[in-house]
């Protein structure tokens, strides 16, 4: 018998709402039928958590006395440079931005100490941050410069927002160059002396809804700790991959776009990252409820590690020149042993997912909506999938000719 949203929301309510994690789910399912576990579970929480780069968070720092237009200036928190394009007082912040003396990788490999996301970190934590403004003046912005400190409290707004997030399945990097290569899948060892990859598998929000049936834009989901939205599909959304007979991309497939109350969030799941070599992030944890509403649904959040393929790719130069090849395919269960075979070598794994925080994430959503203080949202529209007309198209490059293109007077 199919469910829907407001039939679940109201157990909720009323306390009588069964709810699992992703992982229980294979368990009961497999002991019950799926028939009769998509009868008793109302909803299965799905997490991940590990390093995503598109990831930032707009503040409004409120006004001056007298009155400072940032647009148009330079604007540094903790001595990051922040995006302040926007009307006179609202700033973003990018996870990968970095300190104009940060010497980035003239000294390599970068050390990458502190990045936009460490300063997300610190705004969330409730440390003071650093503000330092050169603008120019107007007649109504007469102020050109400013020094003070700030605090996430005392803001008008601050605001996660993350343009893609939570891929739904990636890569397995490896190396086969003869030298170290330092990449935003970690450093990677000479003659394939290591594999590593960032998913945690069977719990990934999309792995357990691979067609976007449930999760759309609207989706109230746990982020960074506190409650945020799905508000779009994320970049580089790319639904028309090769799947296996269940539905599970082989590859790079659907991404989300996040946006949540930063004030509400805590650094135990926003933290900053720094990445030899590559430059800085931002780990974030994301938690994503399943309603149940029919068989097909349940049997979708039944995937297990086994069940999910991926593509070992070389990172030394198939990734940096853009070819599309792969040394062989591999499952999450086999890198999750710790070794893999590429090429008839025996090759160590390792994951720069936090399984361990995910598996918490899942657990403390399911505390939520069990309790009554999470209640689900139906899409008000889907993600695109597969026959959408969405494809992922590099950037066509185009020789540039003089005044191509140029639209200002001179």
């Amino acid at each position: 018998m199919a469910k829907t949203i407001a039939q679940i929301n109201e157990k909720i309510r009323k306390g009588k709402a069964v709810v699992v994690t992703a992982e229980e789910i294979i368990d009961i399912a497999q002991e019950e039928g799926v028939k009769k576990a998509a009868e008793k579970v109302d909803v299965v929480t799905t997490a991940t958590f590990g390093p995503m780069c598109s990831s930032g968070a707009y503040i409004n720092i409120g006004h001056t006395r007298p009155r400072i237009k940032l647009g148009g200036g330079k604007v540094y928190l903790n001595g990051i440079p922040a995006y302040a394009g926007f009307a006179a007082v609202d700033l973003f912040i990018g996870a990968a931005a970095l300190p104009d003396d940060d010497p980035r990788n003239r000294v390599y490999p970068g050390e990458f100490r502190y990045g936009g996301g460490h300063l997300i970190e610190d705004l969330v934590a409730g440390r003071d941050v650093k503000l330092v403004v050169t603008t120019y003046g107007t007649d109504c912005y007469p102020r050109t410069g400013l020094e003070t400190w700030i605090n996430i409290n005392d803001l008008n707004e601050a605001v996660l927002f993350n343009m893609r997030n939570a891929y739904q399945n990636y890569n397995v990097a490896v190396n086969l160059s003869d030298r170290v290569i330092y990449t935003y899948m970690g450093v990677l060892r000479p003659h394939l002396g290591n594999a590593t990859y960032s998913t945690c598998g069977q719990l990934s929000p999309l792995m357990n809804d691979p067609y976007y049936e449930v999760i759309g834009i609207g989706t109230k989901i746990f982020l960074g700790g506190g409650v945020g939205f799905i508000t779009w599909q994320g970049t580089q959304h790319n639904p028309n991959v090769p799947r296996t007979e269940r539905g599970i991309p082989k590859e790079e497939a659907g991404t989300i776009a996040v946006i949540g109350d930063l004030k509400k969030m805590s650094p135990e799941y926003l933290k900053g990252t720094s990445m030899t070599g590559y430059g800085a992030t931002l780990s974030v944890g994301i938690g994503v409820p399943i309603p149940i509403l029919d068989e097909k649904i349940l049997y979708y959040t039944t995937v297990k590690n086994e069940d999910i393929y991926t593509q070992i790719v070389d990172y030394s130069k198939d990734y940096p020149q853009l070819l599309s090849s792969t040394l062989g395919e591999v499952t999450y269960a086999e890198l999750a042993t710790g070794k893999i075979i590429v090429q008839g070598r025996e090759v160590p794994t390792g994951c720069l997912s936090s399984y361990w925080k995910a598996r918490k994430i899942a657990a403390t959503l399911k505390e939520w909506i069990s309790e009554g203080k999470f209640l689900l949202t139906e899409p008000v529209a889907p993600l695109p999938s597969i026959n959408s007309g969405i494809s992922l198209k590099p950037l066509r490059e185009r020789p540039l000719k003089r005044n191509s293109g140029e639209s200002r007077e001179k």
